[in-house]
């Protein structure tokens, strides 16, 4: 934990950290200790204004992701209707069961890539099994911002950035971008830190 000002801080690792490649670990129980940390993502994701927040990006190598994904994106998937009014939310080992035919392309960000947004094809929806903090298991169709930012969350967990999903052309586009944050981030050891 980082202190500034006496006010808590917040740290997300950045393309380039160890930790964003790891394949990370299950869960085992779901404790105050996994509670405390889900709060923490909440906070800091919401201090870097984003919708979702795996914890390798936390600087943890758990399967553990915090959603808070607008209600207006709704597609009107079973999924988006029962856990977009619950946001925000935490999940445990989440993973994707299965993935539509159909595909979608939309430009992506990401709170370890700041300031680096590119074109990324993923199903439009997918099929999402989790267990919540509270102990609840659910397995939904999601489409929408919510399926694609379950994607995007849940390839941090298998060492995976959306920067790794890019077309030939979308990743020369960007790769300039990329090769500056990795270098910057090298003198912060990969860091973004940030106050409430």
């Amino acid at each position: 934990m980082f202190f500034k000002n006496k006010k808590k801080s917040f740290v997300v690792y950045t393309a380039g950290a160890a930790v964003l490649k790891e394949v990370a670990a299950p869960v085992v129980a779901v404790d105050d200790e996994i509670r405390q940390l889900a709060s923490e993502m909440l906070d800091a994701m919401r201090v870097f204004n984003g919708i979702g927040l795996a914890a390798p990006q936390y600087g943890k190598s758990l399967r553990l992701v915090v959603f808070d994904v607008p209600m207006e994106n709704s597609t009107g998937t079973p999924g988006e209707e029962y856990l977009l009014p619950q946001m925000p939310f935490a999940v445990i080992n989440p993973e994707i069961i299965a993935r539509s035919g159909k595909t979608e392309e939309r430009d992506e960000g990401c709170l370890s890539v700041p300031d680096i947004y590119a074109p990324v094809v993923r199903p439009a929806s997918v099929v999402f099994r989790a267990q919540m903090l509270d102990g609840e298991f659910i397995e939904l169709e999601c489409g929408g911002l919510l399926g694609r930012c379950i994607q995007h969350e849940l390839d941090h967990l298998d060492g995976f950035l959306f920067t790794d999903r890019l077309s030939t052309a979308a990743e020369n586009a960007i790769r300039g971008d990329l090769n500056r944050l990795k270098s910057i981030g090298q003198s912060c050891n990969y860091r973004r830190i940030s106050g409430k």
